[in-house]
């Protein structure tokens, strides 16, 4: 998987492009707490719209990065999964914890 972000002035945009799943584990979480340890804008936004797959570890993933967003007084948004994301999204009831946009 790759990752990259952008600091736009409402909120920082951290794009996932690939396999989102255990084998990217250490990968995403040094590069979340970095990104909400240094974000100057309130809402951390993860693109999910290249990630052409996600598993169970990568929605505990999430989890872990919209508890430690709260610990910095952040949000953390999903933006755009393709429909086989979503449809994982939805099963775990993620819409009942994140916002979408």
């Amino acid at each position: 998987m790759q990752i990259d972000s952008a600091n736009l002035s409402t909120h920082v945009l951290v794009r996932l492009t690939g396999r989102f799943d255990f084998s990217t584990r250490d990968k995403f979480i040094a590069h979340i707490k970095e990104t909400i340890s240094h974000a100057e804008a309130p809402e951390i936004r993860v693109d999910l719209a290249s990630v052409v797959y996600i598993d169970s570890s990568a929605l505990g993933m999430l989890l872990m990065a919209r508890d430690l967003a709260k610990q910095h007084e952040k949000e953390i948004t999903l933006s755009s999964p393709q429909p086989l994301v979503r449809q994982t999204l939805e099963t775990a009831q993620f819409s009942r914890l994140f916002k979408f946009m």
